[in-house]
């Protein structure tokens, strides 16, 4: 189901949903110039959706949300939307950040905390921006093609983002989900793939005073976000618990679902039973 939602300035994000009404919450954020599309193979898995409510956000800018003129280096603009998100579950949410959406998981706990928080699940994600941030190492498939990417050019953004795609995973995706990524990549405005960019922010105490349980998933062989930016949240989350893929790249749920599908089962458990509201 697709409707919309109400974010920070008045902002128009478009939300889409899965499961029924009142169940435990997971929302899904999606990476830097995707959309909430990326997870339609968990969107659509009655494994998921016969147990919980899933919230899968276009973030402003993306997909079908609005696109304002700016905000998109402010916290407290990130934090904005993804409390309204939050807003539609029926009690404390499991949030799962992949890649810049963990980054939006940090804006949010910086301004709000994780009090309306079950979880939080960092899957490839980048906790930090800016030179040297240690939550925010990217690798050279990011960082070869960068300027590129955010040229307002599309014969020039589109091979460069056709082989960030293509080299974003180490276990190739198929090729009609290349297609599809590049797609949504080329249909975000250019000017908001550049501003994502423009921020330098640690979130080292925003991290070390999260007290809900935190998992970070990362392949081992990512070379979008490096590994030591998980590791880096992992060491600074309180009882943080990690898994590493062995032979994997940007995209665990997609290179290794079954893997990615166990872990993640296993601790939206965990963290709607620590909060008195089990799967039903």
């Amino acid at each position: 189901m697709s409707t919309t939602v109400t974010g920070h300035g008045g902002a128009r994000l478009a939300l889409r949903t899965a499961g029924p009404l009142g169940a435990p919450a997971l929302v899904l954020l999606h990476g830097w110039a995707q959309s909430a599309a990326v997870w339609r193979r968990l969107l659509a898995d009655p494994g998921l959706t016969e147990r919980y409510r899933l919230l899968a956000p276009d973030l402003r800018g993306h997909g079908d949300s609005e696109v304002p003129e700016g905000g998109y280096d402010d916290p407290e603009v990130w934090a904005g939307d993804l409390a309204a998100v939050l807003a539609e579950a029926s009690g404390p949410a499991v949030v799962l950040g992949w890649s810049y959406g963990g980054l939006v998981i940090a804006d949010y706990l910086r301004v709000h905390g994780d009090v309306a928080l079950a979880g939080i699940v960092l899957l490839g994600a980048i906790t930090e921006i800016g030179p040297d941030r240690q939550g925010g190492l990217t690798g050279p498939v990011m960082n070869a093609g960068l300027r590129e990417m955010l040229s307002p050019d599309d014969e020039i953004a589109r091979p460069a983002l056709r082989t960030f795609i293509e080299r974003g995973t180490a276990i190739p995706l198929s090729q009609d989900e290349q297609d599809r990524q590049l797609g949504v990549a080329l249909s975000t405005p250019a000017a908001v793939r550049k501003a994502l960019f423009k921020r330098d922010i640690g979130s080292a105490e925003a991290l070390a005073g999260v007290t809900v349980p935190t998992l970070v998933l990362h392949g081992d062989s990512d070379e979008v976000v490096l590994p030591m930016a998980g590791r880096y949240a992992a060491d600074t989350v309180p009882g943080a618990a990690a898994s590493w893929y062995p032979g994997c790249g940007h995209a665990p749920f997609l290179e290794r679902p079954g893997d990615f599908d166990v872990d993640l089962a296993h601790f939206l458990t965990r963290s709607h039973a620590e909060h008195g509201k089990m799967g039903l």
